[in-house]
């Protein structure tokens, strides 16, 4: 499932603009880290007590909605800060 883009022009980017991009990119990867860390650690305590593991389900369900809910938010970034448009 690949999206056509259009670009919307050259575009130029301010040495500010790359460090705040980056600084997105950044956070976007310590975010997914932590998210990442959550989904071993409730395994490895279901795997250890698996009297918690009804509890620790929720979090194993929700993390990989957070993780394509947090780098689609940085896409979007991505994208508007390089005027990229969906065909």
């Amino acid at each position: 499932m690949s999206a056509t883009y259009k670009s919307g022009g050259p575009v130029t980017l301010t040495e500010e603009q790359i460090l705040a991009l980056h600084e997105k990119l950044r956070m976007m990867r310590h975010d997914v880290n932590g998210m990442l860390t959550n989904i071993v650690a409730a395994a490895e305590m279901m795997r250890l007590r698996p009297e918690s593991a009804a509890q620790r389900m929720q979090l194993l369900l929700d993390q990989p909605h957070k993780i394509a809910d947090r780098v689609a938010e940085f896409s979007r970034e991505f994208e508007a800060s390089l005027r990229l448009k969906r065909e």
